[in-house]
């Protein structure tokens, strides 16, 4: 019986090619590729990109070989561009914060690279994300479960997932510890076991948010009013794209006590401030909404969620709206909740489904 082939996307980095690592062992046939997503020249930026950079490419190259794997770099710049970049800039400009990641996952690795690797005869696509697939014998439907280390569960940013992708996805990675993951590649002589992980947007190496949207999507910030719960102004800010829910440093504003950004309108280029509890709400809407575990429940079902990456779930309601957007209410009042950002929510391990968030109530 032939070997199962499989494509495992390698970033360069340490958890991708603990990945390509762990399948070897387990008897795949794998090869490997990198995907060349952002080129700081054509987008007219000078910062080096934190991934898809010429050394990137040259340690997954050198994995690959050192595993005896076939190594291949597909360029998806253009597509990159168009459904991530864009859309990045296109969010915020409308006064929401997107998340790119999950825009790179939905469109990039699980939507063109899968489809690539299918057409040339892989059974799977593989990569380090830190999560699980699973299989519900019952439903007859795959899941998507958390990572077993919970500190790197990376289960959020996959919530957009299918069933036709989840049947072609292996996520060797999440079944162990990132301390496990770099012993395993230092073991085999990798030269990435100690590589640090990456931190930044791949597209704003440096953080700089705003000056990516001045240079590459060609953004003036427009300076607009600060203003209170009242609609009472309190100040002038440099644009509403400078600022995020919850931010409190470099707002330039002496209240005598602390503000924060409650929210931000693009409509009327205000920037809402107010105290901290004026940041929990209760509730919100979101629509976009990718149900996973479960087709779309027709009554509200019981769950926990997050709204943030880094954030631990709360206990909620689910209920699904006539238009399919749904509503999640929450036990107790999440601070800083934000449009254009996920919610993700969770039955135990399994991921049921999650959304973008529209608004908070």
């Amino acid at each position: 019986m032939a070997m199962e082939k499989v494509l495992v996307a390698m970033s360069g980095g340490v958890d991708s090619s603990g990945a390509a690592l762990l399948l070897e062992k387990q008897g795949y046939a794998c090869d490997g590729v990198t995907l060349r997503l952002f080129d700081n020249a054509a987008a007219g930026l000078e910062a080096e990109s934190t991934c898809c950079s010429a050394d990137d490419v040259a340690d997954a190259r050198s994995v690959a070989c050192r595993l005896g794997m076939k190594f291949y770099v597909f360029n998806f710049t253009e597509d990159f561009r168009r459904e991530v970049m864009d859309h990045f800039v296109e969010e915020y400009c409308a006064g929401r914060t997107p998340n790119p990641c999950i825009d790179c996952n939905r469109c990039m690795k699980f939507g063109a690279l899968l489809e690539r690797a299918l057409a040339l005869g892989y059974d799977y696509l593989a990569t380090g994300h830190y999560a699980r697939v699973g299989y519900d014998e019952n439903s007859g439907r795959y899941l998507l479960l958390r990572g077993k280390d919970r500190r790197k569960d990376q289960s959020y940013v996959l919530y957009q997932l299918t069933q036709h992708q989840l049947a072609h996805l292996l996520l060797p990675v999440g079944e162990y510890d990132k301390l496990a993951i770099r012993a395993m590649a230092a073991e085999k002589g990798l030269l990435n076991a100690d590589k640090p992980d990456s931190q930044d947007i791949c597209f704003v190496p440096d953080g700089d948010y705003v000056r990516f949207l001045r240079e590459y999507g060609g953004v003036t910030p427009e300076p607009g009013n600060f203003v209170g719960r009242k609609g009472q102004i309190l100040g002038r800010h440099r644009g509403q794209v400078c600022y995020t829910n919850g931010q409190r440093k470099g707002l330039g504003i002496s209240a005598g006590h602390p503000v924060y950004v409650v929210c931000k309108n693009a409509a009327d280029n205000t920037v809402r401030l107010g105290d901290e509890e004026e940041l929990y709400t209760g509730s919100l809407i979101a629509d976009h909404v990718n149900w996973i575990s479960q087709p779309e429940p027709a009554q509200t079902i019981c769950a926990t969620a997050k709204t943030r990456y880094s954030q631990r779930e709360a206990v909620c309601t689910v209920t699904v709206l006539p238009d399919h957007r749904i509503r999640v209410d929450f036990e107790e009042p999440q601070r800083a909740v934000t449009a254009g950002q996920a919610v993700v929510f969770y039955q135990e391990d399994v991921v049921v489904g999650g959304g973008t968030i529209v608004s908070a109530e």
